[in-house]
């Protein structure tokens, strides 16, 4: 089975025209499939336009969302109750086009366990958009090392076992191909259609920017100290321990061969601070290896609410 997924927030206006290009392109394919929808929150009435296609076709999912909880958690809820073998999101404002959909089960076909869309002729503002998401795409891919031209890009394809056990939070889910390249998944990247947004206003800025690198840390954190925080913690507060040695030593040398009052300098202090500083780093590498030993029992703990759902059975979420 194939599981579309689509977080929405506030796409009233754009909902019925996905609803028909997806539908069209999914019953030519020729496998069982699936649409879910996850309102994230809306203030529109998308709930409204939702429940209505739910009502007229059962493969139409509905999962509202209590208050808005961002994009990560509603592809995360989306992951968590899909059903099919092959998860495919996509972005709710129809600048992805359905049509793609089969060219990115075929690359699957070909041995892949991620295909990624790549927005090669990209229709939003080059300054405010195209701009910043060319230099987050340059860090992320010289980072974590997963080459790809278009991170930001929604419609993918994953293989449901290369991800089900991915936790993500913030603004995480576009480095869901970074994870499952953890897990050895072999992935690809092929240009997809990108149209302008006719309805509808934009949900991003500049400020995401930010966001991406910050999490981008984390991502980098994660996948080489996860399991052994300690060795950062700790390598950290070595360093600073040596600064201290070096300022103490220094201090000394004034204090008994040049005469120097130790008073007259700040070499004391420094020495002080950065015996605290250097103590305190190893003490919090020390709490994380703690801490790190109740960090997969906590991977069962979803990052939202759900208040309402259509045609799906709340006892059936997968971990």
């Amino acid at each position: 089975m194939i599981s579309v997924i689509v977080p929405v927030y506030n796409e009233a206006e754009n909902l019925e025209a996905l609803y028909e290009q997806a539908v069209s392109v999914l019953k030519r394919i020729g496998q069982p499939w699936e649409l879910i929808f996850i309102n994230d929150g809306s203030t529109d009435n998308s709930q409204e336009k939702l429940e209505g296609l739910a009502e007229k076709d059962e493969a139409v999912k509905v999962i509202k969302f209590c208050r808005n909880f961002g994009q990560t958690a509603a592809m995360m809820a989306g992951v968590d109750y899909a059903e099919g073998h092959i998860i495919i999101p996509m972005d709710g404002d129809l600048q992805n086009d359905p049509q793609d959909i089969p060219r990115l089960l075929d690359k699957l076909e070909q041995g892949f366990d991620v295909v990624s869309g790549w927005r090669q002729d990209r229709k939003d503002n080059p300054i405010k958009r195209n701009l910043p998401s060319m230099v987050a795409n340059g860090i992320i891919s010289f980072v974590s090392g997963v080459h790809l031209h278009d991170y930001g890009c929604s419609l993918k394809a994953y293989r449901k076992d290369v991800i089900k056990g991915v936790r993500l939070y913030g603004e995480m889910h576009r480095f869901i191909p970074i994870y499952a390249s953890w897990f050895g998944a072999r992935i690809a990247e092929i240009p997809v259609v990108h149209h302008p947004r006719q309805n509808g206003v934009s949900k991003y800025g500049l400020s995401r920017v930010m966001k991406v690198i910050l999490d981008l840390m984390v991502v980098k954190f994660l996948s080489k100290y996860a399991g052994k925080p300690m060795y950062i913690f700790g390598a950290v507060g070595l360093a600073i321990l040596f600064i201290s040695l070096l300022a103490g030593g220094w201090a000394i040398y004034l204090k008994f061969i040049e005469g120097v009052s130790l008073i007259s300098t700040p070499l004391p202090l420094l020495v002080v601070m950065a015996g605290v500083s250097g103590f305190m780093c190893i003490l919090m590498g020390l709490l994380a290896e703690l801490l790190i030993r109740t960090y997969y029992e906590a991977q069962g703990k979803t990052v939202y609410l759900i208040g309402k759902t259509c045609n799906i059975k709340l006892h059936t979420l997968k971990g």
